[in-house]
């Protein structure tokens, strides 16, 4: 799960704030300011918001 997280943050879809065990995962102001698209995607992509 490490890895994937670490994925995430290089590519700026994540941020995070703390230290080793305490880190905590936000989503990056960049993903928070392109939501609707995210949305529009996972829409069209038939994904279900309650999975």
């Amino acid at each position: 799960m490490q890895h994937h997280l670490e994925v995430l943050q290089e590519s700026n879809i994540v941020t995070t704030e703390g230290d080793n065990y305490g880190q905590m995962y936000f989503l990056s102001d960049r993903m928070m300011n392109n939501l609707d698209i995210m949305e529009d995607v996972a829409e069209q992509a038939g994904v279900d918001d309650d999975a």
